[in-house]
């Protein structure tokens, strides 16, 4: 990255007058982002959401066929939109299959919006790229049961359907104006809590477990070789969820750095209930442990889910709430209510409801709370010096036809299949199989390169490696080989600075879309 930016030229504070607002004096910089939100969403692969970008089935704002779904939103490309790498398009709006699978994508719309969940257990995602055939997704990985609330069985092939822009209709008009990746892969294979961990600390190896004693299964199910591969939930919590393995993690989060920094941030979870009676246990009414990442760690937990003692110390660490909040803190700090600031990182996570999790969400609810939720960001005085991020935490099992590459050997033959071919590297953990699947990767930004695909290899941890080289906190590990239970993913990790022409911003202009079709309103 290029040389510390003290201010950006675009005027920040003036605007910020013009507003009425008195920001702070912002940190140094490598890049002019003084401000980053993440939006961490839930389960999704690349394909599910992007296989045949920029290619809907519907182009054009008429039904061209009686199976036209009422109130989808046509999608028409802008022109010399780019093509992303790797898909086989049969026809506009048809995923080829790249593999020997015997079931072929399919295409979801707006009236299978709410699908079963499926399986994304670290063995059974590894299973289903079948040594880089990829093509036991359906077998290995697709939802069973029943549909909690259509009550119809869930699809035997499930994990095979996409959708494309008549749907995810925001997803596409934002890659379109701004710039997303489609080398992009989760850390690891495996689940929610993996994902969330890897994203701030980039590792997932784990020191200390509740008592095995009084929860054998749940440990033997979920920690292997002292590395979590199944959700667990925070020793440190006062809502863990019931029959998990609970543990408290020991290395360095990116919550860590920012603090030794002195660099405000926070986390802001839309199922947080305030906690304004200190001494008092937290309402876990709604509360998934699993979603608040900074909980398993005793550095950057707060167990009783304590408010802010004031809007002014948003994001300070001189605080009961440890930077951990709702999402009303999170309006707050945008409306700059009672001397509050944005922090200068901000993670987001929707409520449960919104997050796009298959059966407990859906992509029409996660695209009315993206949509407003950027909307304001950009109305903001911030959004001159902001990067927004949109990624996943893991892929839910959905098919994606790019076998991920293996850059962290495992040897465990009880759950291993496509690691293990290459010794451990040195410090290196087993049952830290990865890359893992392909997810969806969205940078908007003033600075986004507008309308266009970035190829390099990236993951989870690139966003961390940003954080950490953007204000130059240094690496979760240090300078030093990694200590026991720590070997972080960081000190590999792909740059993200292809997504960005930080010398010239292409993107001054702001983009309001619909919350509810995902539609363009205005660009300018």
């Amino acid at each position: 990255m290029s040389a510390p930016y003290r201010t950006t030229a675009l005027g920040v504070a003036a605007l910020a007058a013009v507003a009425g607002l008195t920001l702070p004096a912002a940190a140094q910089t490598t890049t002019p982002i003084k401000h980053l939100v993440v939006i961490f969403g839930e389960n999704i692969s690349f394909d599910h959401y992007f296989g045949t970008y920029p290619s809907a089935l519907y182009p054009q704002g008429q039904a061209v066929s009686s199976s036209f779904p009422a109130g989808e939103t046509a999608f028409k490309p802008l022109a010399n939109s780019p093509t992303i790498n790797g898909v086989l398009q049969q026809a506009p709006g048809s995923l080829a299959v790249e593999s020997a699978s015997a079931i072929p994508p399919f295409r979801l719309d707006r009236s299978n919006a709410v699908t079963c969940d499926n399986d994304n257990a670290y063995k059974d995602e590894q299973t289903a790229y079948a040594h880089g055939l990829v093509s036991l997704f359906a077998q290995t990985t697709s939802g069973t049961g029943t549909n909690t609330t259509t009550h119809a069985p869930c699809d035997q092939n499930l994990s095979m359907g996409y959708y494309d822009g008549n749907t995810v209709t925001a997803m596409w008009n934002y890659a379109q104006h701004f710039a997303i990746s489609d080398n992009f892969f989760d850390t690891e294979f495996g689940t929610t809590v993996m994902g969330h961990l890897n994203l701030i600390s980039g590792q997932t190896h784990v020191n200390v477990t509740g008592d095995p004693s009084k929860e054998p299964t749940a440990v033997a199910g979920a920690i292997q070789n002292g590395t979590i591969i199944a959700n667990v939930s925070s020793a440190l919590d006062d809502c863990p969820s019931s029959g998990e393995a609970k543990v408290t993690m020991t290395s360095k989060n990116v919550g860590d750095l920012l603090n030794a920094k002195g660099i405000s941030w926070g986390w802001f979870y839309g199922d947080v209930t305030p906690n304004t009676t200190p001494g008092t246990k937290a309402t876990c009414t709604g509360y998934n442990n699993h979603y608040d990442p900074f909980q398993y760690y005793a550095s950057t937990a707060n167990p009783h889910h304590l408010a802010p003692s004031s809007p002014a110390v948003i994001g300070t660490s001189a605080d009961q709430a440890n930077h951990q909040y709702g999402l009303a803190a999170f309006n707050t700090a945008l409306q700059a209510q009672g001397g509050a600031t944005l922090p200068a990182v901000t993670f987001i996570k929707a409520p449960s409801a919104s997050t796009g999790h298959p059966q407990k969400s859906d992509p029409l609810s996660e695209q009315t709370f993206l949509v407003n939720t950027i909307n304001a960001l950009m109305q903001s005085p911030y959004w001159q010096d902001m990067a927004i991020i949109l990624t996943y935490d893991d892929s839910d099992g959905w098919y994606d036809h790019v076998m991920p590459p293996i850059v962290n050997q495992s040897a465990d033959a009880t759950v291993d299949s496509i690691c293990g071919s290459l010794p451990l590297a040195t410090g290196a953990y087993n049952d830290r199989c990865g890359y893992g699947s392909r997810l969806p990767l969205v940078v908007i930004s003033p600075f986004a390169k507008n309308n266009y695909v970035d190829h390099a290899v990236t993951d989870l941890t690139s966003v961390l490696r940003f954080i950490e080289d953007n204000w130059s906190l240094g690496r979760i590990d240090g300078a030093t080989p990694p200590p026991a239970g720590q070997a972080s993913f960081d000190q590999i990790a792909g740059s993200l600075a292809g997504l960005f022409d930080f010398a010239a911003p292409a993107n001054l202009k702001k983009l309001t879309l619909n919350p509810t079709t995902g539609a363009v309103v205005s660009y300018q």
